[in-house]
C-alpha cells in the first residue's frame, strides 16, 4: 500500500476493516449455506421421505447422524423400512409399493457388516438370472463364493427367513452349522443333509437377542428402539420420553433417558456440552454444566445410555433438560448397541 501512495492512516484503517469483518466474514457466509442447504433438505425429507431417507442411506458415511439415527427418526414420520432379505435386497437401499401403493424402504445388503462386495454381487447376479432362491441348499449351490461366515451373518440378521424350509434366525443357523464346519464342505453337506426332514431343536431368538444380532450385524435395528423396550419400566420410575417433555412447564424437574446419538462442545459455549439424546419417540437436548462435566467427565464423553436429570428448559417450544446429575444405563441389547454401533 506504501508503494501504492497510500498514507499510513488510511493503512491502518484498511487493516482494520479487514480484521473486523474476518470476525464474522466467514461464519456468516457459512450460516448462508448451510442456511440453504437444510431449507432444501428439510422439503425434500418432509415431501419425498422415503425418497430423501434412501439416497442418505445410500451415500453414508456422511453427515451429522447415523444410519441408525435416520432411520428412526425416518419410522417415526411414518416410513415403513424393511430389514435385508436377500431375496429381495439389492446392494444399495431401494424403494418399492406396498399393495396399497404406499413406498417402503427395503435395507440394502451393503449394511450386513462383513458380507463381502463380490459376494453381495454374485448373490445378486445369481437371482437375476433365475428365480429367487428355492432353499439355503439352492442358495448356497448358485452363490457359492458367499463362505459359511456370510451365511452365518446373513442367518444372525433374518436375512434368510424368507427362503423356504427356513422357519427363524436360529434355525438357518442350525441348517448351516449341521452342515459341516469347513466352508469348502458346505454345499455338499447341505445336500446331505436336506433329505432328513428333521426340525431344528433351537428355539426362536427371543426379542432381546433379535435386537442384539441386529446392532451386531447392521449397526441397526428396523424394529423397534431399544428404549421401547424399557418404556413400561422407565415411566415406573417417573422418567419422561422426549416427547412427554413437551407436556412439561418451563422450570419442572425431569427426568429424562435415552441413547447419547451426538455430543457438542462449541468454542463460544464457555465449556458447556450439549448432548442430544435419543428415544423411540424423539430427541432430547441435555445441557452439562463445565462442572457437572469435571465431577462425571467419563461418563459424559463414553457412555452411551444415560439418565439425565435436571431443570426443564422450554422457552418458545425449544426445549432442554439442564442436567444436574447423570447416571449410566446398563443393559445386555443397549450395551451391544453403543459398543458395536456408536
Amino acid at each position: 500500500m506504501s508503494a501504492k501512495g497510500i498514507d499510513v492512516k488510511t493503512q491502518d484503517l484498511i487493516v482494520e476493516n479487514i480484521s473486523s469483518f474476518a470476525l464474522y466474514g466467514f461464519p456468516e457466509s457459512h450460516a448462508a449455506s448451510f442456511a440453504l442447504l437444510a431449507y432444501a433438505s428439510a422439503y425434500f425429507k418432509v415431501k419425498y421421505l422415503a425418497a430423501f431417507t434412501c439416497a442418505i442411506l445410500n451415500n453414508q458415511p456422511m453427515g451429522f447422524y447415523s444410519p441408525a439415527v435416520l432411520i428412526k427418526d425416518a419410522q417415526r414420520h411414518g416410513l415403513r423400512v424393511k430389514p435385508i432379505d436377500v431375496q429381495q435386497s439389492e446392494w444399495n437401499c431401494t424403494l418399492a409399493n406396498e399393495l396399497d401403493g404406499s413406498l417402503f424402504l427395503r435395507l440394502g445388503l451393503r449394511y450386513a457388516k462383513g458380507l463381502r462386495r463380490q459376494a453381495a454381487e454374485a448373490l445378486l447376479s445369481a437371482r437375476k438370472q433365475r428365480t429367487l432362491f428355492s432353499s439355503l441348499e439352492d442358495l448356497a449351490f448358485r452363490v457359492p463364493s458367499l463362505n459359511r461366515k456370510e451365511l452365518v451373518l446373513l442367518a444372525q440378521i433374518g436375512a434368510l427367513n424368507k427362503i423356504s424350509g427356513v422357519e427363524h434366525r436360529r434355525d438357518a443357523l442350525w441348517q448351516i452349522e449341521k452342515a459341516g464346519k469347513r466352508e469348502g464342505a458346505l454345499l455338499c453337506n447341505l445336500r446331505d443333509h436336506s433329505g432328513e426332514g428333521d426340525r431344528t431343536p433351537l428355539l426362536q431368538m427371543n426379542t432381546e437377542e433379535r435386537l442384539v444380532e441386529d446392532y451386531r450385524g447392521t449397526g441397526l435395528t428396523t424394529g423397534n428402539h431399544p428404549m421401547f423396550y424399557r418404556r413400561a419400566e422407565l415411566r415406573q420410575q417417573n422418567i419422561f420420553s422426549a416427547h412427554a417433555l413437551k407436556s412439561c412447564r418451563n422450570g419442572d424437574f425431569v427426568r429424562v433417558a435415552g441413547c447419547v446419538i451426538t455430543r457438542q462442545r462449541p468454542g463460544t459455549a464457555k465449556g458447556f456440552i450439549f448432548l442430544s439424546i435419543e428415544d423411540e419417540t424423539g430427541i432430547a437436548n441435555v445441557v452439562i454444566s463445565p462442572s457437572l462435566y469435571e465431577n462425571q467427565r467419563l461418563m459424559v464423553t463414553r457412555s452411551k445410555f444415560l439418565l439425565a436429570e435436571g431443570m426443564l428448559q422450554n422457552l418458545d417450544d425449544v426445549i432442554h433438560v439442564r442436567a444436574t446429575k447423570l447416571t449410566e444405563l446398563h443393559d445386555r441389547a443397549l450395551e451391544i448397541h453403543s459398543h458395536d454401533f456408536h
